[in-house]
């Protein structure tokens, strides 16, 4: 790999760029500035935030892949940008396993079966079950086609052998109105778009697509616990770099990210937002990209979508 500036013992030397290519205020730009807060701390150098949205987090993905690999350019990308997109679009712009060096998965956003509070299943199996009774009547709602929500749904479907109508919407403004009045009943969303509604009994949260359960929600069961083997599905959030960046600045930002996610303050902050801690390293990252690809791809040929 080449040596760039700042690749020795005094990076960083100068305050770091990170593209965030979803909006300012999401739940992944709000969980990103989190964790940067607590690694600015440790490598005494601040971040900033260029928020840059666009083609399902495509814009600024592809802006993050074509930057100068030297360590002051990075990229907050998801699970929908390194490994669904993939499947969803004709062109990303770039290659998520060719042109980024994987820094750390550092937080999970299980999706959440939630259902209005009105309709009669209590468990996750009755849900299944009266899903079946009732082939192509129950609606789902998503953030739009391709969305952790909507694939969550997908993959439901496909597990179950049920039969929803996927409903998408442009934002979750727009979806709540409809799922407490009952026209959009089921949901597989992030738990931002849902506490309240689960606080104040509009919405009952029935399982967890996780394989452990979430910390913001102890007495919801993981599908396993539900009775539903193999389901989970997430959002995940990753930090990675341009590729042929220089190893030691690899290190150097994964021990960072590491310490923040164990960080007692760091981990109460990411609860609040539903957001779980991890601490994939480089190697583990580069392979769990490639699976979640892999999965994901199998899942949206079998949805029948065409690629945009």
């Amino acid at each position: 790999m080449p040596a760039y500036a700042g690749a020795g013992s005094d990076y960083p030397d100068r305050p770091i760029q990170i593209y965030v290519p979803f909006a300012a205020g999401s739940a992944s730009d709000v969980i990103t500035r989190i964790l940067l807060s607590r690694m600015a701390t440790s490598l005494g150098q601040n971040f900033v935030v260029e928020n840059r949205p666009g083609a399902g987090g495509n814009t600024g993905t592809a802006a993050a892949a074509h930057a100068a690999p030297n360590g002051y350019t990075l990229v907050m990308s998801t699970s929908g940008p390194l490994a669904a997109n993939k499947a969803l679009f004709k062109e990303l712009g770039y290659d998520p396993q060719k042109d980024f060096a994987p820094i750390c998965l550092f937080a999970t956003l299980p999706n959440i079966v939630v259902i209005n509070a009105k309709l009669p299943p209590k468990t996750l199996l009755d849900l299944i079950n009266y899903a079946k009774e009732h082939p192509k009547q129950l609606n789902y709602g998503s953030v739009g086609v391709g969305s952790s929500q909507h694939l969550a749904g997908a993959y439901f479907e496909q597990l179950t052998g049920t039969q929803l109508v996927h409903v998408p919407y442009r934002n979750i403004a727009s979806y709540t109105p409809d799922f407490i009045s009952g026209q959009v009943p089921v949901g597989f969303q992030l738990l931002p778009n849902v506490l309240g509604l689960i606080n104040n009994g509009d919405a009952r949260a029935l399982a967890v697509a996780s394989n452990k359960r979430m910390t913001a929600l102890p007495d919801v069961p993981t599908a396993a616990e539900a009775g539903l083997q193999g389901y989970e599905s997430y959002a995940w959030l990753a930090l990675l770099a341009p590729a042929n960046i220089d190893k030691a600045i690899v290190d150097k930002l994964y021990a960072a990210a590491k310490d923040a996610t164990k960080d007692p303050k760091v981990r109460t902050l990411f609860a609040e937002q539903g957001a779980e801690p991890m601490d994939l390293g480089p190697e583990d990252l580069k392979n769990f990209m490639a699976s979640e690809i892999l999965k994901w791809s199998e899942v949206i040929g079998k949805m029948g979508i065409a690629p945009m």
